[in-house]
């Protein structure tokens, strides 16, 4: 019987007071899982602290964003042949025994399983300019895809073999999570919303402090619309 292989992919910049606590839970939540830290160029010792946990980590030589971090950490995923790669925030939102019900979306044969705190009760809350802007991509997603996403900035996600592979060679940089919908559902890929608690960050700021702005949401519309005329990279399958 062929053993699963999954990783845990998470994306961190200057977040050494977060990651200890973050690492504690998912070890505790499953040590079968292998975790990888993706350091975006932090000035703090993100480093020093994820190696002190016994911890890989993949320092970038400088901040590449988001986008830039989480495909670094699927290229590796890819690379060494992962069978289901796990996103999740470096800032303690997202609770690693909350990582089931994605792997339950996996199972059932779903290439992408997106965790929403929108469809399940959540102690996650966010300012009402930035819920506002979290209303009207997921408006403007699900109507280009045809199919409902209530949470199109979540960054807990988790991706089967086939997903891995076309992201680690088509991903975006300036907003990724919402144009990763948009990408993956239009290249046919089976796309699934699962609900999941959430919880504000243990310390520290977000990095994404502007998405409260309109000028912003309107960067992330015009980058979604130019995807809906992208052409990708194709994927073998790995069925």
């Amino acid at each position: 019987m062929k053993v699963i292989r999954k990783i845990v992919i998470i994306p961190a910049f200057n977040e050494a007071k977060n990651l200890p606590d973050v690492i504690r839970e998912i070890k505790e939540y499953d040590t079968s899982l292998h975790i990888i830290v993706v350091n975006d160029g932090s000035t703090d010792n993100t480093t020093h602290v994820v190696r002190k946990l016994q911890v890989d980590v993949l320092d970038l030589p400088f901040n590449l964003g988001i986008g830039g971090a989480v495909q670094t950490g699927l290229k590796y995923a890819d690379k060494n042949g992962f069978d289901i790669a796990i996103q999740l925030d470096a800032d303690g939102q997202h609770i690693p025994s909350e990582i089931d019900k994605l792997l339950m979306g996996i199972q059932q044969g779903y290439d992408v399983v997106i965790g929403s705190r929108f469809i399940a009760d959540s102690d996650y809350r966010s300012s009402l300019m930035r819920n506002i802007g979290i209303k009207i991509i997921s408006f403007v997603n699900s109507l280009i895809l045809g199919k409902k996403i209530s949470d199109n900035t979540s960054g807990f996600r988790a991706f089967n073999r086939r997903a891995i592979s076309f992201l680690s060679r088509n991903y975006p940089i300036d907003y990724p999570e919402p144009e990763t919908i948009i990408i993956l559902g239009r290249s046919g890929f089976a796309l699934k919303e699962v609900p999941v608690k959430m919880r504000q960050r243990m310390s520290g700021e977000s990095s994404i402090r502007t998405f409260a702005s309109i000028y912003f949401m309107i960067k992330v519309l015009l980058a979604i619309f130019i995807d809906v005329f992208k052409q990708y990279k194709e994927v073998e399958n790995y069925e």
